[in-house]
């Protein structure tokens, strides 16, 4: 999967998001107001997976846009990267809640991941990035089955051949200040990581 894009992965992406925004798969879908896929461009070079939408997400469709969005557009920032230089979306596409209405967040069940398995494989299948930075501990699991996010944070992973960065999901500084310069430190390791990736490659 690792390597730069071809021709045409804009279109295959395009084509991913329509049946996404519809998709039946799971029971998320009885209750999102809009699947969410995913923002970004074609030809990143880093993709952001996290762990799902939350309530903003659902009510806007697109990924990462409440308060732990707008630290994640800051530490892009501090690296020199936009929204627009990068691919983000989720390991599951619809929201997952708990409760009563109003509703709380969850994290997604296994048999919800599952199910949303296939779309973000084919994803990443049309992007082809050279790094996918996974977003907190279920993206870990996902992508390193077994891994503690407390053992690998920060240190470079693989699954297969694909490079695996395990970061804390931003929202974890808006609840816990020290370590919001944690993942700031950890975020900054993207830039050396991508240029050793590029060296790889050549």
């Amino acid at each position: 999967m690792v390597g730069r894009n071809v021709r045409g992965a804009a279109e295959r992406l395009e084509e991913l998001h329509a049946p996404i925004r519809v998709c039946p798969r799971c029971r998320l879908c009885q209750t999102r107001t809009h699947a969410v896929p995913g923002i970004g461009t074609s030809r990143a070079e880093v993709v952001f997976v996290g762990e799902g939408p939350g309530r903003t997400e659902d009510r806007e469709g697109r990924p990462f846009v409440g308060r732990a969005g707008q630290f994640l557009d800051e530490m892009l920032a501090a690296i020199g990267l936009r929204r627009g230089d990068v691919y983000i979306t989720n390991i599951v596409k619809c929201r997952p809640t708990a409760g009563d209405p109003p509703y709380g967040n969850r994290a997604p069940r296994p048999d919800e991941i599952s199910a949303c398995a296939p779309w973000l494989e084919a994803q990443l299948a049309a992007i082809r990035p050279r790094l996918v930075c996974a977003l907190g501990r279920v993206p870990t699991g996902y992508f390193l089955p077994g891994a503690k996010l407390s053992k690998v944070r920060g240190r470079l992973q693989h699954r297969g051949d694909l490079p695996v960065l395990p970061l804390f999901h931003p929202a974890v500084a808006l609840y816990r200040q020290d370590k919001r310069a944690v993942l700031m430190s950890d975020f900054r390791k993207i830039v050396r990581i991508l240029d050793d990736l590029r060296k790889r490659d050549r």
